[in-house]
């Protein structure tokens, strides 16, 4: 699939293996699992960045390659379940952040017309999310402003 904003096709990656077991080496139990995440949510940290640490840390030294295989529910689904899952969903807050940190440099650098551009793209993605977001993880009325981003992310 080509990217979002150029012409040129996307950079290709490995994939995962497929499998329908966790490794036998990764032997944690499921609600200790869940504890864990639910402890590294509560410390601030982002779904990703929850996955990166069981993945390294692991839970009681054990490494946890994939939070899905282990527990059967994916990481926002255990925070959904504790009531720890985060206010905005963790792509559109990173793209916010970015839209704000684009909009102060091009305020103070007014003839930067490539990262003009580039903050039209984020917004315009901003845009696209919160239409999908919308009505589920967002609420109905929601719209996307540089000042509501501004006051969210505060």
């Amino acid at each position: 699939m080509a990217r979002m904003h150029t012409r040129r096709r996307g950079s290709s990656d490995s994939d995962k293996p497929v499998t329908d077991e966790p490794p036998e080496w990764s032997d944690v139990d499921s609600e200790a699992i869940e504890e864990r995440v639910v402890e590294l949510a509560e410390q601030g940290h982002d779904p990703s960045q929850i996955g990166l640490a069981l993945r390294d840390e692991g839970v009681k030294g054990t490494p946890i390659p994939n939070v899905k295989l282990a527990t059967g529910k994916k990481v926002t689904e255990i925070l959904e379940d504790h009531d720890a899952d985060p206010d905005l969903p963790e792509d559109l807050r990173n793209l916010m952040e970015r839209a704000i940190t684009l909009r102060e440099h091009v305020e103070e650098n007014g003839q930067d017309h490539q990262n003009r551009r580039a903050l039209q793209n984020t917004e315009s993605k901003i845009r696209r999310l919160v239409s999908y977001y919308r009505g589920g993880k967002l609420d109905e009325d929601f719209t996307y402003s540089y000042d509501a981003a501004k006051e969210l992310l505060d």
